[in-house]
Parts: structure tokens; sequence; C-alpha cells
């Protein structure tokens, strides 16, 4: 994905012609019930941790080829957060509560009219 507008119209797209809105991943999350419980999937877009959405069920799924899967049923709203840099990973897994970034009320949008090469690199740099 190249940035959060490019995430919003995939999920959209996906969610309007396979509803739920849902990620798909290999493994069930073995702490299923604490993440349907007001957790989160952390979206890393372009090296910085951007945006999250709270996940709100996981159903027994399948890969387009049929093999089985988890499917991370999604609020379709995307939640800002203090942008910081990182590598991709499995965020519903890995981000305790008190290591997620702070939501940015209002959605951000005071970085949202920068050119996103800058934004990326002031983000990388601390600076938003």
């Amino acid at each position: 994905m190249r940035d959060i507008a490019h995430l919003t119209e995939l999920q959209s797209l996906r969610g309007a012609r396979e509803p739920p809105l849902r990620h798909r991943t290999r493994n069930k999350p073995k702490r299923a019930a604490e993440l349907c419980a007001g957790g989160s999937i952390y979206w890393v877009i372009a090296g910085v941790l951007q945006a999250r959405q709270r996940v709100t069920a996981i159903l027994d799924d399948h890969w387009e080829d049929g093999s089985p899967c988890a499917g991370l049923v999604l609020d379709p709203s995307l939640v800002r957060v203090e942008a910081r840099a990182m590598k991709p990973f499995q965020g519903w897994r890995y981000l305790p509560p008190s290591d997620a970034p702070a939501d940015i009320p209002g959605g951000g949008a005071h970085g949202d009219a920068l050119p996103q090469e800058m934004r990326l690199a002031l983000t990388r740099l601390a600076l938003l």
C-alpha cells in the first residue's frame, strides 16, 4: 500500500465485494477473545506505523485457493495514530496497549496537506 488513502480505497472495494471487511491471516490469534474486546490491527505503511483499526470479530475463513485461514473482521474506520518509523509486523499480536501509539485527535489532518514523501521523511525524523 502506498498511503492511508490507498488503504482506504482497497478496503472500501474489498468490503463492498466480500463483506464483512476483514484481513486474512494464516493463524488464528491465541488471545482472540482479548483482541475482539477492544484490540486493533496496526498498519505500517511505507515503513511508518500510521493507523489502526479495531478488530470486532475473528472468523474461520479461507484463502482464494480454498485453504483455511483466520479472518480478522475490521471496523471500517481507520484511526490515525502518532506516526513512528517501524518495520512491518503482526501488530494485532505483538503490540500491547502499553506500547501502542496514541490516537491523533481529529484524524491527524495537519499532516495530510503535505506531499506524501515529505510527510514520511518528517515522520522518520520524528518531526511529525
